[in-house]
């Protein structure tokens, strides 16, 4: 039985309405946003120095030269490529048999100027042996970590990356070019799991491949890396006004905010970085640079996570880039232009994310095919094919 969307209707209308009687107040809130941003403008020395003195429970951004900086689109150079990956994955399903999980990549080389051309490809990789189904741990005693769910979404990133770099390293040496990932390059979800994971995942495997990208640009070519977020749901830059608001010189959340009475921070709270940007930032501009102080991020290294908000019509979009390319004049002014040129071309989001997602999505028709093609398989191997009660039930029609 399907959705009943007659049952859904009168709760769709209550939420309509709570959402309208708070418009107004959310409304003053960023408007309060927008005026302490303003009063911050002169005051960025004093701000930097009380975010790193503070402690706070909340993730609050790190500042480099300015809150409310606001900055044109650059020119496109003549000659470029963009380029993108994607991914999908079949997950492990324990109600079938064997024990496996498909990674499906997008792989997507975008050429313009003299010579445009496109290369889109997709590319599936199949793990099944016991050395690939866990993480080994690096000492004893410590129990190995299977890789499924979130893991798995996490593997997959570090495989995304692995093939952007391999993209990189094809690219033609004359040619500027921007290498994009969709989502964050936080891995902030990997502070919960145990160091040799951390160090399998992120350190021997996304940031060794945005090494291997970087390192490109020492043998005379220039290839950004970038990361794109669309309709970012990220409050980093409103906590930050949040934390200027406080009357406290130094704040410490478990000290100081329980027995607050006054809450002046509490005049930004809803409040959005998407919607302060979104009022602030004329169509192609960008924001000042910010810096994730995320708990992840001090295995960063020279891959620091720097970001800024661009404005692509009536949307506000968040791009991240590592310390290398934020500090690199030219190659922040190549991300900015080459994702706004990719965003104008593809209403409003980028054309080769939007190409490598299509060669990297699996639907659900595929993952079934692909159960079917693994089962055929062992029965004509003659090998056993076993699955529970309970997938063979949602396989079967009842009357």
């Amino acid at each position: 039985m399907s959705l009943d969307l007659g049952k859904v209707a009168s709760q769709v209308e209550r939420m309509i309405a709570t959402l309208k009687v708070g418009r107004q107040e959310r409304q003053q809130h960023l408007q309060n946003a927008l005026d302490t941003l303003s009063k911050q403008a002169d005051q960025v020395s004093a701000l930097a120095t009380k975010i790193e003195l503070s402690k706070v429970t909340w993730l609050v951004a790190g500042l480099t030269d300015g809150v409310g900086g606001h900055y044109p689109p650059p020119p496109i150079p003549d000659e470029f490529a963009v380029l993108a990956t994607d991914g999908s994955h079949v997950d492990v399903d324990r109600h079938r048999s064997p024990r496996c999980y498909l990674i499906n990549i997008g792989a997507v080389t975008l050429r313009y100027g003299s010579s445009p051309g496109a290369t889109l490809d997709s590319l599936p990789y199949l793990y099944s042996g016991d050395e690939e189904m866990v993480i080994p741990p690096s000492g004893d005693g410590i129990q190995e970590q299977i890789i499924e769910g979130t893991l798995l979404g996490i593997k997959r990133d570090v495989a995304e990356c692995g093939q952007l770099a391999r993209l990189a390293s094809g690219l033609p040496e004359a040619i500027p070019a921007v290498a994009l990932l969709d989502g964050t390059l936080v891995h902030w979800n990997l502070v919960k799991y145990p160091g040799f994971v951390i160090e399998a995942l992120l350190d021997k495997g996304f940031l060794s491949y945005l090494s291997q990208i970087k390192r490109l640009n020492n043998n005379g070519r220039q290839v950004a890396v970038a990361s794109y977020i669309s309709f970012p749901g990220s409050t980093e830059v409103v906590n930050t006004l949040r934390l200027a608001l406080c009357p406290h010189r130094v704040l410490d959340t478990d000290r100081n905010c329980r027995d607050c009475t006054t809450r002046e921070c509490e005049a930004v709270v809803g409040v959005r970085d998407r919607d302060i940007f979104l009022r602030l930032l004329e169509p192609g501009e960008r924001s000042d640079l910010f810096i994730s102080r995320s708990e992840i991020i001090k295995r960063y290294g020279e891959h620091q996570v720097y970001f800024f908000y661009l404005k692509i019509d009536d949307e506000v979009a968040r791009v991240e880039v590592p310390r290398w390319v934020a500090m690199d004049e030219a190659q922040l002014n190549l991300v900015h232009s080459l994702v706004l040129d990719q965003c104008r071309r593809g209403q409003g989001y980028p054309v080769a994310l939007s190409e490598a997602h299509e060669q990297a999505v699996v639907t659900g028709a595929d993952r079934e095919n692909f159960w079917q093609l693994v089962e055929s398989w062992l029965i004509e191997e003659h090998l056993p094919s076993t699955s529970s009660a309970k997938s063979r039930s949602k396989r079967t029609r009842w009357l």
